[in-house]
Protein backbone atom coordinates (compact mmCIF):
# COMPACT_ATOMS: atom_id res chain seq x y z
CA UNK A 1 0.00 0.00 0.00
CA UNK A 2 1.20 3.53 -0.66
CA UNK A 3 0.34 4.62 2.69
CA UNK A 4 2.73 2.37 3.86
CA UNK A 5 5.82 4.39 2.19
CA UNK A 6 3.95 7.80 4.50
CA UNK A 7 3.10 6.21 7.74
CA UNK A 8 5.23 2.62 8.60
CA UNK A 9 8.40 2.24 10.26
CA UNK A 10 10.24 4.03 13.02
CA UNK A 11 11.67 6.76 10.38
CA UNK A 12 7.95 7.82 10.15
CA UNK A 13 6.92 8.33 14.02
CA UNK A 14 6.13 12.04 13.23
CA UNK A 15 3.41 11.30 10.94
CA UNK A 16 1.65 8.44 12.58
CA UNK A 17 1.61 10.43 16.20
CA UNK A 18 0.08 13.11 13.76
CA UNK A 19 -2.54 10.71 12.59
CA UNK A 20 -3.26 9.52 16.26
CA UNK A 21 -3.97 13.05 17.05
CA UNK A 22 -6.92 12.54 14.72
CA UNK A 23 -8.07 9.33 16.59
CA UNK A 24 -6.61 6.49 14.41
CA UNK A 25 -5.64 3.00 15.76
CA UNK A 26 -2.05 1.79 16.12
CA UNK A 27 -3.63 -1.31 14.34
CA UNK A 28 -5.22 0.52 11.49
CA UNK A 29 -2.43 2.68 10.30
CA UNK A 30 0.25 0.98 7.85
CA UNK A 31 -2.21 -1.74 7.81
CA UNK A 32 -5.28 -1.02 6.41
CA UNK A 33 -5.59 0.75 3.34
CA UNK A 34 -6.21 4.67 4.04
CA UNK A 35 -8.96 6.27 1.25
CA UNK A 36 -9.61 9.49 1.09
CA UNK A 37 -13.26 10.52 0.98
CA UNK A 38 -13.44 13.55 -1.76
CA UNK A 39 -16.63 15.35 -0.59
CA UNK A 40 -17.73 18.70 -2.74
CA UNK A 41 -20.31 19.12 0.38
CA UNK A 42 -21.36 23.05 0.82
CA UNK A 43 -24.63 25.19 1.91
CA UNK A 44 -25.12 27.51 -0.58
CA UNK A 45 -25.40 24.30 -3.68
CA UNK A 46 -28.45 22.15 -4.22
CA UNK A 47 -26.43 19.67 -5.85
CA UNK A 48 -24.52 19.27 -3.08
CA UNK A 49 -26.13 20.86 -0.09
CA UNK A 50 -27.17 17.01 0.70
CA UNK A 51 -23.47 15.06 0.20
CA UNK A 52 -22.64 14.69 3.95
CA UNK A 53 -25.39 11.98 3.66
CA UNK A 54 -23.61 10.25 0.90
CA UNK A 55 -20.34 10.82 2.19
CA UNK A 56 -21.10 9.20 5.77
CA UNK A 57 -23.18 5.95 3.40
CA UNK A 58 -18.98 5.82 1.32
CA UNK A 59 -17.63 5.87 4.96
CA UNK A 60 -19.25 3.15 6.22
CA UNK A 61 -18.94 0.78 3.02
CA UNK A 62 -15.27 1.76 2.95
CA UNK A 63 -14.71 0.85 7.23
CA UNK A 64 -17.01 -2.33 6.48
CA UNK A 65 -14.95 -3.41 3.76
CA UNK A 66 -11.50 -2.93 5.85
CA UNK A 67 -10.53 0.46 4.92
CA UNK A 68 -9.95 4.04 6.64
CA UNK A 69 -11.96 6.69 5.09
CA UNK A 70 -9.85 9.91 5.65
CA UNK A 71 -12.85 12.95 4.60
CA UNK A 72 -11.50 15.87 2.71
CA UNK A 73 -13.42 18.72 0.90
CA UNK A 74 -13.48 20.15 -2.66
CA UNK A 75 -14.61 23.21 -3.74
CA UNK A 76 -18.26 23.73 -5.93
CA UNK A 77 -19.64 26.47 -7.78
CA UNK A 78 -22.94 26.43 -8.86
CA UNK A 79 -23.23 27.18 -12.03
CA UNK A 80 -26.65 27.95 -12.05
CA UNK A 81 -26.16 31.03 -8.99
CA UNK A 82 -23.23 32.13 -11.09
CA UNK A 83 -25.15 32.56 -13.83
CA UNK A 84 -25.22 36.45 -15.87
CA UNK A 85 -22.78 37.83 -13.91
CA UNK A 86 -18.97 38.32 -13.21
CA UNK A 87 -19.01 34.95 -10.92
CA UNK A 88 -19.61 32.77 -14.12
CA UNK A 89 -15.84 33.54 -15.36
CA UNK A 90 -15.17 30.84 -12.50
CA UNK A 91 -16.67 27.65 -12.43
CA UNK A 92 -15.28 26.28 -15.88
CA UNK A 93 -11.44 27.75 -13.99
CA UNK A 94 -12.49 26.07 -11.10
CA UNK A 95 -12.31 22.89 -12.93
CA UNK A 96 -8.69 22.97 -12.63
CA UNK A 97 -8.85 24.16 -9.37
CA UNK A 98 -10.88 20.98 -7.80
CA UNK A 99 -8.42 18.47 -9.88
CA UNK A 100 -4.93 20.15 -8.54
CA UNK A 101 -6.62 20.29 -5.27
CA UNK A 102 -7.17 16.56 -4.99
CA UNK A 103 -3.83 15.96 -6.47
CA UNK A 104 -1.76 18.00 -4.13
CA UNK A 105 -3.99 15.95 -1.15
CA UNK A 106 -3.78 12.68 -2.03
CA UNK A 107 -0.03 12.73 -3.07
CA UNK A 108 1.20 15.26 0.23
CA UNK A 109 -0.67 12.56 2.83
CA UNK A 110 0.02 9.18 0.78
CA UNK A 111 -3.43 7.75 0.33
CA UNK A 112 -4.28 4.28 -1.62
CA UNK A 113 -7.31 5.39 -2.92
CA UNK A 114 -10.51 8.03 -3.35
CA UNK A 115 -13.86 7.77 -3.36
CA UNK A 116 -14.76 10.77 -5.64
CA UNK A 117 -18.13 12.50 -4.35
CA UNK A 118 -19.25 15.38 -7.24
CA UNK A 119 -22.21 16.54 -8.74
CA UNK A 120 -22.35 19.61 -10.62
CA UNK A 121 -21.29 20.58 -13.67
CA UNK A 122 -17.28 21.66 -13.57
CA UNK A 123 -16.60 19.10 -10.79
CA UNK A 124 -17.32 15.96 -11.90
CA UNK A 125 -15.01 16.20 -15.02
CA UNK A 126 -12.62 17.53 -12.05
CA UNK A 127 -12.85 14.73 -10.23
CA UNK A 128 -12.41 12.27 -13.10
CA UNK A 129 -9.42 14.63 -14.47
CA UNK A 130 -7.99 14.14 -11.08
CA UNK A 131 -8.54 10.05 -10.58
CA UNK A 132 -6.91 9.71 -14.02
CA UNK A 133 -3.55 12.16 -13.54
CA UNK A 134 -3.14 10.48 -9.83
CA UNK A 135 -3.75 6.92 -11.43
CA UNK A 136 -4.70 5.29 -8.21
CA UNK A 137 -7.61 2.78 -7.01
CA UNK A 138 -10.58 5.39 -7.72
CA UNK A 139 -14.06 5.70 -7.53
CA UNK A 140 -16.65 8.15 -8.30
CA UNK A 141 -20.28 8.33 -7.39
CA UNK A 142 -22.34 11.85 -7.42
CA UNK A 143 -25.39 12.89 -4.98
CA UNK A 144 -28.02 12.26 -7.84
CA UNK A 145 -30.50 14.08 -10.06
CA UNK A 146 -33.00 16.28 -8.24
CA UNK A 147 -36.99 15.84 -8.46
CA UNK A 148 -38.73 17.33 -11.04
CA UNK A 149 -40.49 20.66 -10.53
CA UNK A 150 -43.47 21.48 -11.49
CA UNK A 151 -45.63 24.85 -11.91
CA UNK A 152 -50.01 24.88 -12.21
CA UNK A 153 -49.74 21.36 -13.26
CA UNK A 154 -47.12 21.44 -15.93
CA UNK A 155 -43.26 20.33 -15.41
CA UNK A 156 -40.56 22.97 -14.46
CA UNK A 157 -36.83 22.88 -14.09
CA UNK A 158 -34.00 25.52 -14.19
CA UNK A 159 -34.03 26.02 -17.79
CA UNK A 160 -37.34 26.89 -17.79
CA UNK A 161 -37.46 28.84 -15.07
CA UNK A 162 -34.73 31.24 -16.44
CA UNK A 163 -37.13 31.28 -19.66
CA UNK A 164 -39.81 33.50 -17.46
CA UNK A 165 -37.29 36.50 -17.12
CA UNK A 166 -38.50 37.14 -20.64
CA UNK A 167 -42.22 36.46 -19.77
CA UNK A 168 -41.83 38.76 -16.83
CA UNK A 169 -40.41 40.96 -19.04
CA UNK A 170 -42.89 40.92 -21.47
CA UNK A 171 -45.94 41.19 -19.20
CA UNK A 172 -46.68 37.55 -19.64
CA UNK A 173 -46.06 37.05 -15.64
CA UNK A 174 -46.10 39.46 -12.59
CA UNK A 175 -43.67 38.89 -9.57
CA UNK A 176 -45.95 37.39 -7.71
CA UNK A 177 -46.47 34.02 -10.63
CA UNK A 178 -42.35 34.42 -10.86
CA UNK A 179 -41.80 33.85 -7.65
CA UNK A 180 -44.61 31.13 -7.26
CA UNK A 181 -42.24 29.45 -10.51
CA UNK A 182 -39.18 29.93 -8.43
CA UNK A 183 -40.69 27.81 -5.78
CA UNK A 184 -41.57 25.25 -7.92
CA UNK A 185 -38.85 24.41 -10.77
CA UNK A 186 -36.38 23.29 -8.22
CA UNK A 187 -38.10 21.29 -5.70
CA UNK A 188 -35.49 19.77 -4.18
CA UNK A 189 -31.68 19.15 -3.21
CA UNK A 190 -29.53 17.54 -6.59
CA UNK A 191 -27.80 18.59 -9.84
CA UNK A 192 -30.86 20.03 -11.90
CA UNK A 193 -33.68 17.73 -13.18
CA UNK A 194 -32.71 18.11 -16.78
CA UNK A 195 -30.13 16.30 -19.52
CA UNK A 196 -27.65 19.36 -18.04
CA UNK A 197 -24.47 19.20 -17.92
CA UNK A 198 -24.06 18.22 -14.59
CA UNK A 199 -26.24 14.55 -15.45
CA UNK A 200 -24.66 14.75 -18.84
CA UNK A 201 -21.27 13.88 -17.10
CA UNK A 202 -22.95 11.49 -13.97
CA UNK A 203 -23.96 9.76 -16.98
CA UNK A 204 -21.07 9.59 -18.68
CA UNK A 205 -18.96 8.65 -15.59
CA UNK A 206 -20.72 5.13 -15.77
CA UNK A 207 -19.99 4.24 -19.66
CA UNK A 208 -16.14 5.53 -19.44
CA UNK A 209 -15.96 2.79 -16.02
CA UNK A 210 -15.22 5.20 -13.32
CA UNK A 211 -18.76 4.76 -11.75
CA UNK A 212 -20.90 1.97 -10.76
CA UNK A 213 -23.97 1.62 -12.92
CA UNK A 214 -27.02 3.84 -12.39
CA UNK A 215 -24.43 6.57 -11.06
CA UNK A 216 -25.97 8.82 -13.25
CA UNK A 217 -29.58 8.53 -13.39
CA UNK A 218 -30.84 6.91 -9.29
CA UNK A 219 -32.47 9.91 -8.36
CA UNK A 220 -30.69 12.40 -5.53
CA UNK A 221 -33.83 11.35 -2.64
CA UNK A 222 -33.84 7.80 -3.09
CA UNK A 223 -32.43 4.85 -0.81
CA UNK A 224 -31.02 3.65 -4.02
CA UNK A 225 -28.45 6.62 -3.92
CA UNK A 226 -27.50 5.87 -0.45
CA UNK A 227 -26.85 2.21 -1.02
CA UNK A 228 -24.92 3.00 -4.07
CA UNK A 229 -22.61 5.61 -2.38
CA UNK A 230 -22.06 2.38 0.45
CA UNK A 231 -21.07 -0.22 -2.66
CA UNK A 232 -18.77 2.21 -4.16
CA UNK A 233 -16.99 2.73 -0.64
CA UNK A 234 -16.59 -1.16 -0.59
CA UNK A 235 -15.70 -1.38 -4.23
CA UNK A 236 -12.87 0.99 -3.40
CA UNK A 237 -10.88 -1.27 -1.17
CA UNK A 238 -11.21 -4.43 -3.61
CA UNK A 239 -9.72 -2.29 -6.08
CA UNK A 240 -6.76 -1.23 -4.17
CA UNK A 241 -6.43 -4.48 -2.81
CA UNK A 242 -6.34 -6.15 -6.47
CA UNK A 243 -4.33 -2.24 -7.71
CA UNK A 244 -6.79 -1.55 -9.85
CA UNK A 245 -6.18 1.76 -11.32
CA UNK A 246 -8.42 4.63 -13.28
CA UNK A 247 -6.26 3.91 -16.78
CA UNK A 248 -6.54 -0.18 -16.30
CA UNK A 249 -10.17 0.69 -17.01
CA UNK A 250 -10.19 3.51 -18.77
CA UNK A 251 -8.85 3.64 -22.32
CA UNK A 252 -9.84 5.42 -25.78
CA UNK A 253 -12.50 2.59 -26.59
CA UNK A 254 -13.83 4.48 -23.36
CA UNK A 255 -14.08 7.57 -24.46
CA UNK A 256 -15.73 6.14 -28.00
CA UNK A 257 -17.93 4.65 -25.97
CA UNK A 258 -18.99 8.10 -23.93
CA UNK A 259 -18.86 9.89 -27.24
CA UNK A 260 -21.42 7.46 -28.83
CA UNK A 261 -23.93 7.61 -25.32
CA UNK A 262 -23.23 10.92 -25.37
CA UNK A 263 -24.65 11.67 -29.03
CA UNK A 264 -27.95 9.33 -27.86
CA UNK A 265 -28.98 11.02 -25.30
CA UNK A 266 -28.32 14.57 -26.59
CA UNK A 267 -26.25 15.75 -24.12
CA UNK A 268 -24.40 18.94 -22.66
CA UNK A 269 -22.29 20.83 -25.56
CA UNK A 270 -19.82 21.09 -22.60
CA UNK A 271 -18.83 17.45 -23.05
CA UNK A 272 -17.22 18.51 -25.98
CA UNK A 273 -14.89 20.54 -22.90
CA UNK A 274 -14.74 17.97 -20.60
CA UNK A 275 -14.31 14.57 -22.40
CA UNK A 276 -11.24 16.03 -24.07
CA UNK A 277 -9.88 17.02 -20.97
CA UNK A 278 -10.51 13.98 -19.35
CA UNK A 279 -8.73 12.21 -21.98
CA UNK A 280 -5.92 14.52 -21.84
CA UNK A 281 -5.33 13.46 -18.24
CA UNK A 282 -4.91 9.61 -19.21
CA UNK A 283 -2.31 11.01 -22.17
CA UNK A 284 -5.18 10.31 -24.87
CA UNK A 285 -6.53 12.69 -27.65
CA UNK A 286 -9.77 13.29 -27.73
CA UNK A 287 -10.97 16.15 -30.60
CA UNK A 288 -13.81 17.57 -31.93
CA UNK A 289 -13.54 16.13 -35.23
CA UNK A 290 -14.40 12.53 -33.65
CA UNK A 291 -17.20 14.27 -31.61
CA UNK A 292 -18.96 14.82 -34.96
CA UNK A 293 -17.53 11.28 -37.02
CA UNK A 294 -19.29 9.55 -33.90
CA UNK A 295 -22.43 12.13 -33.93
CA UNK A 296 -23.24 11.06 -37.70
CA UNK A 297 -23.15 7.32 -37.36
CA UNK A 298 -25.54 7.18 -33.91
CA UNK A 299 -28.89 7.99 -33.85
CA UNK A 300 -30.58 10.19 -30.87
CA UNK A 301 -32.70 8.27 -28.94
CA UNK A 302 -33.56 10.65 -25.81
CA UNK A 303 -35.36 13.78 -25.85
CA UNK A 304 -34.78 15.16 -22.16
CA UNK A 305 -35.09 18.72 -20.62
CA UNK A 306 -34.15 20.56 -22.60
CA UNK A 307 -34.00 18.59 -26.23
CA UNK A 308 -37.95 17.91 -24.91
CA UNK A 309 -40.71 17.38 -22.43
CA UNK A 310 -38.54 14.57 -20.30
CA UNK A 311 -36.95 14.72 -17.00
CA UNK A 312 -33.94 12.91 -15.61
CA UNK A 313 -36.80 11.12 -13.39
CA UNK A 314 -38.20 9.58 -16.35
CA UNK A 315 -35.03 8.71 -17.71
CA UNK A 316 -34.34 6.79 -14.69
CA UNK A 317 -37.91 5.10 -14.79
CA UNK A 318 -37.23 4.25 -17.98
CA UNK A 319 -33.92 2.31 -18.06
CA UNK A 320 -31.30 5.14 -17.85
CA UNK A 321 -28.04 4.23 -19.15
CA UNK A 322 -27.69 0.96 -19.21
CA UNK A 323 -30.85 0.99 -21.05
CA UNK A 324 -29.51 3.12 -23.73
CA UNK A 325 -26.35 1.12 -23.99
CA UNK A 326 -28.01 -1.77 -24.30
CA UNK A 327 -30.28 -0.66 -27.54
CA UNK A 328 -27.16 0.56 -28.76
CA UNK A 329 -25.63 -2.66 -28.56
CA UNK A 330 -28.83 -3.83 -31.21
CA UNK A 331 -26.63 -2.57 -33.64
CA UNK A 332 -23.01 -3.06 -32.21
CA UNK A 333 -22.61 0.53 -31.78
CA UNK A 334 -20.58 -0.06 -28.53
CA UNK A 335 -17.32 -1.51 -27.78
CA UNK A 336 -18.71 -4.09 -24.64
CA UNK A 337 -14.96 -4.87 -23.99
CA UNK A 338 -14.10 -1.77 -21.73
CA UNK A 339 -14.63 -2.48 -17.81
CA UNK A 340 -16.60 -0.93 -15.34
CA UNK A 341 -15.06 -0.05 -11.57
CA UNK A 342 -17.60 -3.12 -10.62
CA UNK A 343 -15.00 -5.55 -12.38
CA UNK A 344 -17.64 -6.15 -15.29
CA UNK A 345 -17.26 -5.34 -18.92
CA UNK A 346 -20.01 -3.32 -20.76
CA UNK A 347 -20.91 -6.05 -22.55
CA UNK A 348 -21.49 -7.94 -18.77
CA UNK A 349 -22.70 -5.29 -17.28
CA UNK A 350 -25.98 -4.60 -20.00
CA UNK A 351 -26.52 -8.03 -20.82
CA UNK A 352 -29.85 -8.64 -19.19
CA UNK A 353 -30.71 -4.78 -19.31
CA UNK A 354 -34.09 -3.95 -21.41
CA UNK A 355 -35.70 -0.54 -22.13
CA UNK A 356 -38.30 0.01 -19.55
CA UNK A 357 -40.66 2.85 -21.81
CA UNK A 358 -39.91 3.44 -25.23
CA UNK A 359 -41.54 6.38 -25.43
CA UNK A 360 -38.65 7.79 -23.13
CA UNK A 361 -35.74 5.84 -24.34
CA UNK A 362 -36.65 5.34 -28.32
CA UNK A 363 -36.01 1.95 -29.74
CA UNK A 364 -33.14 2.05 -32.34
CA UNK A 365 -35.18 1.45 -35.18
CA UNK A 366 -37.26 4.38 -34.53
CA UNK A 367 -34.89 7.52 -33.04
CA UNK A 368 -35.55 11.10 -32.78
CA UNK A 369 -33.19 11.72 -35.63
CA UNK A 370 -30.31 8.66 -37.35
CA UNK A 371 -27.54 11.41 -35.88
CA UNK A 372 -27.09 12.39 -32.81
CA UNK A 373 -27.90 15.23 -30.66
CA UNK A 374 -24.51 17.02 -31.05
CA UNK A 375 -23.12 18.49 -34.25
CA UNK A 376 -19.28 20.08 -34.68
CA UNK A 377 -19.22 23.33 -37.53
CA UNK A 378 -16.62 24.73 -39.40
CA UNK A 379 -15.77 27.71 -41.51
CA UNK A 380 -14.38 30.77 -42.34
CA UNK A 381 -15.78 31.59 -38.58
CA UNK A 382 -14.27 28.93 -36.64
CA UNK A 383 -11.61 27.43 -38.92
CA UNK A 384 -10.59 25.23 -35.40
CA UNK A 385 -14.41 24.39 -35.12
CA UNK A 386 -17.70 25.34 -32.89
CA UNK A 387 -20.45 23.25 -31.27
CA UNK A 388 -23.94 23.10 -31.24
CA UNK A 389 -26.78 20.70 -29.47
CA UNK A 390 -28.29 20.18 -32.70
CA UNK A 391 -31.42 18.31 -30.82
CA UNK A 392 -32.29 21.38 -29.31
CA UNK A 393 -32.97 23.23 -32.50
CA UNK A 394 -35.77 23.78 -34.05
CA UNK A 395 -36.36 22.77 -37.96
CA UNK A 396 -36.24 26.18 -38.96
CA UNK A 397 -33.19 27.25 -37.25
CA UNK A 398 -31.16 24.59 -38.96
CA UNK A 399 -30.37 26.26 -41.89
CA UNK A 400 -29.99 30.08 -41.70
CA UNK A 401 -28.55 33.39 -42.79
CA UNK A 402 -28.96 36.70 -41.55
CA UNK A 403 -27.57 39.71 -40.29
CA UNK A 404 -24.69 40.09 -37.51
CA UNK A 405 -25.84 41.81 -33.97
CA UNK A 406 -22.46 42.36 -32.55
CA UNK A 407 -21.56 42.51 -28.72
CA UNK A 408 -18.55 42.20 -26.48
CA UNK A 409 -20.06 40.90 -23.19
CA UNK A 410 -22.95 38.33 -22.44
CA UNK A 411 -24.84 41.31 -20.69
CA UNK A 412 -24.47 43.55 -23.26
CA UNK A 413 -26.24 41.08 -25.71
CA UNK A 414 -29.20 39.80 -23.07
CA UNK A 415 -29.99 43.51 -22.34
CA UNK A 416 -30.31 44.23 -25.99
CA UNK A 417 -32.40 41.19 -26.74
CA UNK A 418 -34.75 41.92 -23.96
CA UNK A 419 -35.05 45.46 -25.03
CA UNK A 420 -36.59 44.40 -28.40
CA UNK A 421 -33.13 45.33 -30.23
CA UNK A 422 -32.81 41.83 -31.82
CA UNK A 423 -35.77 41.11 -34.13
CA UNK A 424 -36.68 38.37 -36.68
CA UNK A 425 -33.52 37.08 -38.80
CA UNK A 426 -30.95 38.20 -36.80
CA UNK A 427 -28.04 36.45 -35.72
CA UNK A 428 -26.73 37.66 -32.41
CA UNK A 429 -22.59 37.43 -32.30
CA UNK A 430 -21.28 37.57 -28.70
CA UNK A 431 -17.38 37.98 -28.67
CA UNK A 432 -14.64 38.13 -25.87
CA UNK A 433 -15.97 35.39 -24.01
CA UNK A 434 -13.83 32.51 -24.66
CA UNK A 435 -11.19 30.50 -21.92
CA UNK A 436 -8.76 33.59 -22.76
CA UNK A 437 -11.02 36.30 -23.85
CA UNK A 438 -13.79 35.87 -20.70
CA UNK A 439 -11.90 34.90 -18.66
CA UNK A 440 -13.30 31.65 -18.42
CA UNK A 441 -15.29 31.03 -20.78
CA UNK A 442 -19.13 31.83 -19.69
CA UNK A 443 -21.93 30.38 -20.00
CA UNK A 444 -24.24 32.54 -22.10
CA UNK A 445 -27.66 30.77 -20.94
CA UNK A 446 -28.49 34.49 -20.08
CA UNK A 447 -28.84 35.77 -23.94
CA UNK A 448 -30.08 32.32 -25.33
CA UNK A 449 -32.67 31.61 -22.59
CA UNK A 450 -33.68 35.81 -23.56
CA UNK A 451 -34.23 34.50 -27.27
CA UNK A 452 -36.46 31.84 -26.16
CA UNK A 453 -38.16 33.61 -23.83
CA UNK A 454 -39.42 36.66 -26.15
CA UNK A 455 -40.58 33.68 -28.84
CA UNK A 456 -37.56 34.53 -31.07
CA UNK A 457 -36.01 30.71 -31.28
CA UNK A 458 -37.26 29.98 -34.16
CA UNK A 459 -36.10 33.36 -36.13
CA UNK A 460 -32.73 33.87 -34.21
CA UNK A 461 -29.72 32.32 -34.11
CA UNK A 462 -26.54 33.21 -31.66
CA UNK A 463 -22.81 32.51 -31.92
CA UNK A 464 -19.79 33.19 -29.45
CA UNK A 465 -16.29 31.79 -28.21
CA UNK A 466 -18.41 31.40 -24.47
CA UNK A 467 -20.02 28.33 -24.19
CA UNK A 468 -23.76 27.02 -22.63
CA UNK A 469 -25.34 25.98 -20.42
CA UNK A 470 -27.03 22.45 -20.86
CA UNK A 471 -29.89 23.72 -20.23
CA UNK A 472 -29.48 26.32 -23.34
CA UNK A 473 -32.00 25.25 -26.00
CA UNK A 474 -32.65 26.79 -29.49
CA UNK A 475 -29.95 27.83 -32.57
CA UNK A 476 -27.36 28.45 -30.47
CA UNK A 477 -23.46 27.73 -31.64
CA UNK A 478 -20.61 28.02 -29.12
CA UNK A 479 -16.90 27.53 -28.51
CA UNK A 480 -15.88 29.35 -31.64
CA UNK A 481 -12.43 28.34 -32.13
CA UNK A 482 -9.96 30.01 -32.09
CA UNK A 483 -12.01 32.59 -29.68
CA UNK A 484 -12.06 36.18 -31.07
CA UNK A 485 -9.11 36.95 -28.04
CA UNK A 486 -6.65 35.05 -30.34
CA UNK A 487 -7.65 36.83 -33.53
CA UNK A 488 -9.17 35.24 -36.83
CA UNK A 489 -12.12 36.29 -38.77
CA UNK A 490 -14.78 35.50 -35.61
CA UNK A 491 -12.99 39.06 -33.93
CA UNK A 492 -13.54 41.02 -36.78
CA UNK A 493 -17.31 40.30 -37.31
CA UNK A 494 -19.17 43.69 -37.72
CA UNK A 495 -22.59 45.07 -36.95
CA UNK A 496 -24.67 44.03 -40.65
CA UNK A 497 -22.13 41.35 -41.85
CA UNK A 498 -24.44 38.68 -43.38
CA UNK A 499 -23.43 35.43 -42.07
CA UNK A 500 -24.43 31.99 -42.76
CA UNK A 501 -25.04 29.27 -40.73
CA UNK A 502 -25.69 25.23 -42.26
CA UNK A 503 -26.14 23.05 -39.33
CA UNK A 504 -27.27 19.79 -41.35
CA UNK A 505 -23.84 20.27 -43.62
CA UNK A 506 -21.95 21.21 -40.64
CA UNK A 507 -20.69 24.79 -41.70
CA UNK A 508 -20.57 28.35 -40.48
CA UNK A 509 -19.40 31.55 -42.50
CA UNK A 510 -18.70 34.91 -42.97
CA UNK A 511 -20.12 36.04 -46.38
CA UNK A 512 -17.89 38.86 -46.32
CA UNK A 513 -15.31 39.20 -49.16
CA UNK A 514 -11.45 37.93 -48.54
CA UNK A 515 -9.76 41.32 -49.96
CA UNK A 516 -12.33 43.12 -47.37
CA UNK A 517 -11.71 39.98 -44.39
CA UNK A 518 -7.87 40.96 -44.60
CA UNK A 519 -8.03 44.41 -44.20
CA UNK A 520 -10.14 44.26 -40.97
CA UNK A 521 -7.47 41.47 -39.73
CA UNK A 522 -4.98 43.88 -40.78
CA UNK A 523 -6.21 46.59 -38.66
CA UNK A 524 -7.46 44.37 -35.63
CA UNK A 525 -6.31 45.45 -32.00
CA UNK A 526 -6.11 42.81 -28.93
CA UNK A 527 -8.08 44.02 -26.66
CA UNK A 528 -7.65 44.76 -22.76
CA UNK A 529 -7.89 41.93 -20.84
CA UNK A 530 -11.38 42.24 -19.02
CA UNK A 531 -9.87 41.40 -15.60
CA UNK A 532 -6.17 42.45 -14.17
CA UNK A 533 -5.56 40.65 -11.03
CA UNK A 534 -6.28 37.10 -9.19
CA UNK A 535 -6.59 33.57 -9.89
CA UNK A 536 -8.11 34.68 -13.37
CA UNK A 537 -5.04 36.49 -14.47
CA UNK A 538 -3.03 33.04 -14.33
CA UNK A 539 -5.61 30.97 -15.60
CA UNK A 540 -5.95 33.18 -19.10
CA UNK A 541 -2.69 32.83 -19.66
CA UNK A 542 -2.33 29.18 -19.33
CA UNK A 543 -5.46 28.16 -20.59
CA UNK A 544 -6.00 26.09 -23.86
CA UNK A 545 -8.46 26.98 -26.84
CA UNK A 546 -11.93 25.44 -26.63
CA UNK A 547 -11.05 22.99 -29.25
CA UNK A 548 -8.73 21.05 -27.11
CA UNK A 549 -11.02 21.11 -23.78
CA UNK A 550 -9.91 24.55 -22.34
CA UNK A 551 -7.10 22.46 -20.70
CA UNK A 552 -4.40 24.14 -18.67
CA UNK A 553 -1.14 23.86 -20.39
Amino acid sequence: MRSQKVYAGPSRIEARALLYATGKLEKEIGKKPLIGVVNSFNEIVPGHFHLRTIAEAVKLGVASAGGIPVEFPAIAICDGIAMSHEGMRYPLASRELIADSIEAMTLAHGLDGLVLIANCDKIVPAMMMAALRLNIPAILVSGGPMATGHYRGKPADYSTCIEKIAAYKLGEMDESEMEEYAHSACPSCGSCAGMFTANSMNCLSEVLGLALPGNGTIPSYYGERIALAKLSGERVIELVKEDIKPRDIINKESFYNAITVDMAIAGSTNTTLHLPAIAHEADIEINLELFDEISKKIPNLCHISPSGENFMFDFYIAGGIPAVMSELNKKNLLNCNTLNVNGNTLGENIKAVVVKDYEIIRNINNPYNIEGGIAILKGNIAPDGCVVKAAAVCNEMMVHSGPAKVYTSMEEAAESIFNGDVIKGDIVVIKYEGPKGGPGMREMLSPTSAIVGMHLDKDVALITDGRFSGATRGAAIGHISPEAMEGGVFSIIENGDIISIDIKNRSINLDVKDDIIKERMEKWIKPDPKVKKGYLVRYSKMVSSANKGAVVE
